[in-house]
C-alpha cells in the first residue's frame, strides 16, 4: 500500500510503501477512494494535539470499499462502500459509554491520531465504527461529511433551535452545516477573517443573510453562535453577538487560549459550551438529513502524494470548502 506518514510532529509527511494491512477480529479493510483533509489533521501534524501514535498515517474523513474482513465480520460487508470517521473505537463499559456519551469514552481510539488513518491507499477500521454509504454517490463529495459534516451537525444540535445563528470560521464544517440550517429555515450570519471577501461571497452563495468580518457586529442579535475557527479570541467576540439566554458553541478539538473577559459578556444566562468528538448516533441522524437537505460539498481534489500541499493550503486559508485526497 501507499501511505503519507507523519514521523515527527512539525515535519512534512513522507510518502512510503508498506505491506497491505490485515484486519484483526472485528475489523475491516478498505480500499480508500477518498479522504478529506480536516483542520484536526493539521493540529495533529503541527503538534497542537499531544501524543499521537508515531509513525502515523493521518486522515479521518475516509470513504472506501471493503475488500477484506477480519474474524467475526460478515462476508456480506465485502464490496460495501463505507465511511470511517474520527472516533475509531470506544470501550463500551466506562460510565460515559454506558450513559450513551461514547464521544467522551475514557479509553477511545481516534482515526488518524491514535490509529492509522486514510492518507493511504488502504486502511483498517473497526467494523462498528464504519458507516455504510451510498454506493452511487461521488466519494469525493461524501468524504467531508465524515467529520466536517458530523461535527457541524453536533454543533448545530448544541446550538439549540434558535432562528438566528452566527458561524465563525467559514470553512469545511461551516459550508456543510449552513446548507442544513438554511434548509431548516434558519437565518445564518457568517463571520470570516477581516478582508476575506472570497469566503464572504462563498457564504452568501449558500444562502446566508449576512456575511462580514468577525470584528463586525451583525445587524441583529443572534440566538446562538458556533465557532469553528480555532481562535480563542472569538469567544468573547461571539458572546457579544448573542442575546440574553443565548449560547456559544466551540466546535473545534483545539483552540488557542481564551482571553480574559468581563463577566457581563456571560451574564444574563448566556452559555458557553464545547463539542467533543462525535457518536455513531450523530451519523445515523445526519446522513439522512444531509440527503434531504441536498447538501453539496465544495471540494478541491489533490493526489495522495500532494497531502503536504493540501495541508499547507488549509493552514494558510487558501481553501473554500474542503481539500480531498485521492489515492
Amino acid at each position: 500500500m501507499k501511505a503519507m506518514v507523519l514521523e515527527r510532529p512539525g515535519t512534512p509527511l513522507r510518502a512510503i510503501d508498506r505491506p497491505d494491512p490485515t484486519p484483526r477480529p472485528g475489523e475491516i479493510r478498505l480500499r480508500v477512494e477518498a479522504c478529506a483533509v480536516c483542520r484536526t489533521d493539521l493540529h495533529v501534524v503541527d503538534g497542537d494535539l499531544p501524543r499521537p501514535k508515531l509513525p502515523l498515517v493521518p486522515g479521518h474523513e475516509i470513504v472506501g470499499v471493503v475488500d477484506l474482513v477480519g474474524e467475526g465480520v460478515s462476508q456480506s460487508r465485502l464490496g460495501q462502500r463505507v465511511g470511517v470517521p474520527w472516533l475509531g473505537h470506544t470501550c463500551g463499559h466506562c460510565p460515559y459509554c454506558v450513559a450513551g456519551s461514547e464521544n467522551l469514552c475514557d479509553l477511545p481510539f481516534f482515526t488518524g491520531y491514535t490509529r492509522d488513518g486514510g492518507f493511504a491507499s488502504h486502511v483498517v477500521a473497526g467494523e462498528r465504527f464504519a458507516f455504510e454509504l451510498d454506493a452511487m454517490a461521488d466519494p469525493v463529495s461524501l468524504a467531508p461529511l465524515l467529520c466536517a459534516g458530523l461535527i457541524g451537525w453536533r454543533c448545530l444540535k448544541k446550538a439549540g433551535g434558535g432562528r438566528r445563528l452566527g458561524i465563525y470560521g467559514f470553512g469545511a464544517a461551516a459550508h456543510i452545516i449552513t446548507q442544513v440550517a438554511v434548509w431548516e429555515g434558519r437565518e445564518i450570519f457568517a463571520f470570516t477573517r477581516r478582508g476575506d471577501v472570497q469566503a464572504q461571497e462563498f457564504a452568501r452563495s449558500l444562502g446566508v443573510v449576512w456575511a462580514g468580518s468577525s470584528e463586525e457586529l451583525p445587524n441583529a442579535e443572534l440566538d446562538a453562535a458556533i465557532i469553528f475557527a480555532p481562535v480563542g479570541d472569538l469567544v468573547p467576540t461571539a458572546l457579544r453577538t448573542v442575546r440574553k439566554g443565548g449560547r456559544v458553541v466551540c466546535g473545534g478539538i483545539h483552540m488557542s487560549d481564551i482571553p480574559s473577559m468581563p463577566y457581563r459578556l456571560l451574564w444574563e444566562e448566556r452559555e458557553l459550551v464545547s463539542v467533543a468528538n462525535l457518536t455513531r448516533r450523530d451519523a445515523e441522524e445526519f446522513f439522512p438529513i444531509a440527503k434531504l437537505a441536498q447538501v453539496r460539498t465544495h471540494t478541491k481534489v489533490y493526489p495522495l502524494g500532494q497531502a503536504n500541499q493540501a495541508l499547507d493550503d488549509l493552514r494558510m486559508g487558501r481553501l473554500s470548502g474542503a481539500a480531498v485526497l485521492r489515492p
